[in-house]
């Protein structure tokens, strides 16, 4: 088999190489103690988006961090004869939440379906920083020359704990799952991680996992590109390094993974590089939760063939 990485005997003893800052949980009861402090004001707004049948959809806002208004799309059964699970997908990187239809499965299984827009990327929400809309790449490093909490991520991790909150606050829901691949599986990990209400948890090959491990694969290209471009342009000599790779673990979501109450299911991909193996690897094997991964050797940052049939049964109960 082809080798990108470790060999798999040793990718599936793998922890991590990057730091963890010294005040990291101290640094995220901050963060909630901030979300706690914020009347996220739910908006729900019908529109006939679909015009498909026994099924409701709807334009949902509420309130982050940072005075952002935040957009996610929310999709419910029509007149549902009890509660239902809930179900948070996240996209990936420089995205947005997709189109309705591809929602439609798990709301026939009686779920209703929330998919947020990521602040600064390709949908409807919020950035305060001073735009709206898509600021496309750089939020990986935005925030690093200001203070850890004023990182991008930051406050995208928390956008995530919010809409769990507004969803589970919802009458026709009855507990909490998540899912999405690249940024939206490592959205899916730090969402069950920063909200213990989570019960289920579907993560394909995540992104933003142990920084110097990209870096030191040479892999700081592509999604991970700013990395790269944010050393050579502002530490060509690496003389902040250490700094830099310390600061980016507040937002790593290998070292939130540990604190996941929820089952989790993951897709591991060998030969992915864009989000190397070993990285994701850091993530599965720092859960201490109930787990279970499917590990795809031929593949990579692409569609697994098999799994959405998983994730499906793994996410309804089926």
């Amino acid at each position: 088999m082809p080798v990108l990485d470790k060999p798999l005997s040793e990718l599936q003893n793998y922890r991590g190489i990057s730091p963890k800052p010294a005040d990291f949980d101290e640094y995220w009861a901050r963060a909630l103690a901030e979300l706690d402090a914020i009347n996220p004001e739910p908006e729900l707004i019908p529109c006939d988006a679909l015009g498909a049948k026994g099924v409701e959809t709807f334009d949902l806002f509420f309130n982050g961090v940072g005075g952002a208004r935040i957009y996610a799309k929310y999709l419910r059964p029509e007149q549902p004869a009890k509660p239902g699970p809930g179900l948070l997908l996240f996209h990936g990187y420089t995205g947005h939440s997709g189109d309705w239809q591809d929602k439609l499965p798990f709301v026939g299984q009686g779920m209703a379906v929330a998919g947020l827009d990521c602040r600064g990327q390709g949908g409807r929400s919020q950035d305060p920083g001073g735009v709206r809309g898509n600021t496309h790449h750089g939020h990986i490093i935005r925030g690093l020359d200001e203070s850890p909490d004023k990182l991008l991520f930051r406050q995208i991790f928390l956008d995530t704990v919010q809409l769990a909150r507004v969803v589970s606050a919802f009458s026709e829901v009855s507990e909490l799952n998540c899912m999405g691949g690249s940024q939206g599986g490592a959205l899916a990990i730090a969402c069950a991680a920063l909200e213990p209400r989570i019960k289920r948890c579907v993560s394909m090959f995540p992104f933003l996992s142990d920084y110097k491990r990209v870096w030191e694969m040479d892999l700081a290209k592509d999604a991970y590109g700013e990395l790269r471009n944010y050393l050579r342009m502002f530490d060509p000599l690496h003389e902040r390094e250490e700094e830099i790779f310390n600061t980016l673990g507040y937002i790593d979501v290998h070292h939130l993974a540990p604190r996941i109450k929820a089952r989790v299911l993951m897709a591991l991909t060998l030969m992915d590089n864009i989000c190397p193996p070993s990285t994701q690897f850091a993530v599965f094997n720092n859960i201490a939760t109930e787990k279970e991964s499917s590990i795809y050797p031929d593949y990579g940052h692409e569609g697994l063939p098999g799994f959405p049939d998983r994730a499906f049964r793994f996410l309804t109960g089926s």
